[in-house]
């Protein structure tokens, strides 16, 4: 009889019948323990077992018998046992071996062949003719070759004759080959070898046993392949690289060649029309093949590529169904010799014999197409193969489109953050400067880091650096909106702590909006640093406040590069809390650097150290500010950066005494007239007689205002810029305003005439009062 690994009875021979009188309909499937006298004396590890068994005849009654147990299939497949008995002394007869030998050799289920010592055939059974495809008798004094051909036979063999050698049975080998059978599939076997001996034990020959599992390792095979592609396509939001991903991961396990195509749309970022595609102009992202440098490639990577409308690629692009082929079929060859011959000719020279085209879909949208290729591989695709490359290209068309999506994010927040950073740095005197902005890797996103010039009145410059935490659309944003804010306040001429005040209770306002959606609320979940500085070139006093910003460096003309000791500041949007401010006298030719702290701070890399650099970078020798900046960046960032990065540096300046003046005007009407000559009779020196005559009419409104309507002491101030600057200071901190004046009005027509005299007005307020200034355009040169 056979038992299987459970233990039950799978096998019932008529011999069996005769001694313990079970008929096969009883006997088999039931537990072999009802037929045994306790517990089975073998184990499920030991290859066979033999002595003396008490067994349960039908009746009742005991028998004693000879048993031996041979194990005929193991390993990762389910084993099988064999079991012989014949009666001891006294007991029934025994049919003898002659009976079991004729039904192994005739009707076991279990596929058996037996060999001579020198690994010759001798015999097999039904089952065994059933799997290899050859009669027995073709098969006498032959080897295995003559049964089985394939990459694995070799080693089977090698194995079979070591079982000889050894004595020790050989299972679990899975052999990969084919048979007469089915000579166009491989198959693969699970099989086991076991030494036949004569009663003194000598080895006689061998008994292969062979059973067919080629559906249950092309399973697993799938479901490994799955497994591995859920881990290793998709590992970057690159669109190259995800493709390139899938073509590496299926040749040579699904393909001899792959290709992966996609539409130009997808590569750009954009978003390209749902359902199916007409026409098939597709960019090559990836080639993958057996053989070195992928030959076969009618296109290189990055390269387009055109289908007509007959292509199966066509076809697949606008049906979103996928395609199985035989190169040599009629109407593939049809296409392909009139409308492509290159590739025509490429499949023929390489031997293209199975072609899958498979396209890419995700979330209802075709992205491109998959080319699966066999040459090498003498089985060609079928239909479970064209599942599982569905199901692959799938995997990554959801990976890609992810990719996609990301592509299209980062390139609207790089365009977004673009167009709000300044295109070019605005042309003023009290600095030079010079500016880098660097987005970080692909993975992080794009930030919110920004950094902009703004001319204020008094040739006065404010250099501002600021960074929304965080990545993505909402940090870019978020980041358009502080930086609008903050141009708007210093046009209001605030004094930076007052700034920052300003903007830290507006961010702080807007994150406490009960309108906004959930989403769009986040200001606060970003965070915002900013540093904020106002350099006055005529005085060469820079004040500066920061809102959890990294300090300021500066470099004099003389000394080492060393940071500011400015009183850090809460970032924006906690609100409530003050913000301090430092004024410092910097020298003429001093380097101011503001900067993000993506420049200086990294995984790799910490604060401290990270500033320690900086302080070396500043003091390189360079021959111009852009190229320092240059030299900087490539200091602190030598590689691709996690965050982005900011950097701001400026060159101060200071304007040559001679081209300021300052009166002190006594609150007396008459003095206006004395003041007025002072100013033009300061012009004309300078060769600006042309533009004394309408600077004498602002003076005078400007002086005038100031006596009438402001309080002591007034002071007038002329500072010979790009532009003239005309600044009347008075203690006073009543702001005018220009109004249309009526007809029989007397006055009110100063502050009109004075906008339409100058470029531009306006006011600031000052610790001891305001100043009211314009701008007069200097005439060409």
């Amino acid at each position: 009889m056979m038992i299987d690994a459970a233990g039950e009875v799978v096998v019932w021979s008529e011999a069996a019948t005769r001694l313990l009188g079970h008929s096969p309909a009883q006997a088999v499937g039931g537990p072999v323990t009802e037929l045994l006298e306790g517990a089975p004396p073998w184990s499920a590890d030991r290859q066979e077992w033999h002595g003396r068994l008490a067994l349960r005849h039908r009746e009742g009654h005991r028998l004693t018998c000879r048993v031996r147990v041979h194990r005929l299939a193991g390993g990762d497949h389910a084993p099988l046992w064999l079991l012989t008995a014949e009666p001891s002394a006294g007991e029934a007869p025994f049919p003898g071996g002659e009976s079991l030998s004729d039904w192994l050799l005739t009707s076991s289920p279990v596929a058996l062949a037996v060999y001579d010592t020198d690994l010759r055939f001798v015999r097999q059974n039904p089952a065994m003719e059933h799997i290899v495809g050859i009669r027995g008798e073709h098969r006498v004094g032959r080897g295995l070759s003559a049964a089985v051909t394939g990459p694995g036979s070799a080693e089977w063999e090698a194995r079979m004759r070591r079982a000889l050698e050894t004595g020790r049975a050989d299972e679990g080998y899975v052999l990969q080959g084919r048979t007469r059978a089915d000579p166009d599939h491989d198959h693969f076997f699970a099989m086991s070898a076991s030494p036949l001996r004569d009663r003194e034990g000598r080895i006689v020959g061998l008994c292969a046993t062979s059973r067919d599992v080629t559906e249950q390792h092309r399973g697993r095979e799938r479901l490994a392949l799955l497994n591995e592609a859920s881990t290793r396509i998709g590992s970057t939001l690159d669109v190259m690289r995800t493709g390139q991903e899938l073509a590496e991961l299926v040749v040579p396990r699904l393909a001899d060649f792959v290709s992966v195509n996609l539409l130009e749309s997808l590569l750009r970022g954009e978003e390209p029309p749902p359902g199916p595609v007409t026409g098939a102009v597709l960019r090559r992202v990836a080639n993958q093949s057996v053989r070195e440098g992928a030959p076969e490639a009618v296109s290189e990577v990055g390269e387009v590529a055109f289908y007509s409308a007959r292509s199966p690629h066509a076809r697949a692009l606008a049906t979103s169904r996928s395609e199985l082929h035989r190169v040599m079929d009629h109407e593939l060859r049809s296409w392909a010799t009139q409308e492509d011959p290159e590739r025509f000719a490429k499949a023929m020279q390489y031997g293209f014999h199975s072609w899958l085209v498979v396209p890419v879909i995700a979330r209802g949208t075709t992205l491109g197409v998959v080319d699966f290729v066999r040459s090498a591989t003498a089985e060609a695709f079928d239909t479970e193969d064209l599942s599982l490359a569905e199901e692959l290209v799938a995997r990554a068309a959801v990976c890609l489109d992810n990719a996609r999506r990301y592509t299209h994010e980062r390139a609207s927040a790089l365009a977004l953050q673009r167009s709000l950073l300044p295109r070019r740095l605005p042309e003023q005197s009290a600095a030079e400067v010079a500016s880098r902005y660097l987005p970080a890797a692909a993975r992080s996103g794009i930030g919110g880091d920004w950094f902009d010039v703004i001319p204020l009145s008094g040739a006065r410059v404010a250099l501002v650096v600021g960074d929304v935490v965080g990545h993505g659309l909402q940090a870019s944003a978020t980041m358009g909106r502080l930086r609008t804010a903050l141009r708007t306040l210093a046009e209001v001429d605030l004094t930076p702590e007052e700034l920052l005040t300003q903007l830290d209770d507006l961010v702080a306002r807007r994150d406490d909006a009960p309108e906004l959606e959930a989403d769009e609320a986040t200001a606060g979940d970003f965070g915002a640093t900013c540093l904020y500085a106002v350099y006055d070139p005529v005085s060469g006093r820079c004040s500066l406040a920061r809102a959890g910003h990294p300090a300021p460096a500066v470099v004099p003309p003389d000394g080492p590069a060393t940071f500011l000791d400015l009183p850090a500041g809460p970032p924006l949007g906690l609100g409530g809390l003050p913000f301090e401010a430092l004024e410092a006298e910097l020298p003429e030719g001093s380097l101011l650097a503001i900067y993000t702290d993506g420049l200086v701070e990294s995984r790799s890399r910490g604060m401290d150290a990270g500033l320690d650099t900086l302080r070396h970078a500043l003091t390189l020798p360079a021959e111009g500010l852009d190229t320092l900046c240059d030299q900087v960046v490539d200091t602190m960032l030598p590689d691709r950066i996690g965050d982005d990065a900011a950097l701001l540096l400026a060159r101060l300046r200071r304007l040559d005494a001679d081209r300021v003046v300052a009166w002190e005007v006594p609150a007396d009407p008459a003095a206006v007239a004395e003041v007025r000559a002072d100013a033009v009779r300061w012009l004309t020196e300078r060769d600006l007689a042309e533009t004394a005559v309408v600077s004498e009419l602002v003076v005078s409104e400007l002086v005038t205002n100031a006596i009438r309507y402001g309080t002591a002491p007034i002071r007038l101030r002329l500072i010979l810029d790009r532009a003239l600057i005309c600044e009347v200071s008075d203690a006073s901190s009543t702001v005018p305003h220009a109004r249309r004046a009526r007809v029989l009005d007397e006055g009110g027509r100063g502050l009109l005439l004075v906008a339409q005299l100058t470029q531009r007005w306006g006011t600031r307020h000052t610790p001891t009062g305001k100043v009211i200034w314009c701008e007069q355009p200097l005439p060409a040169p």
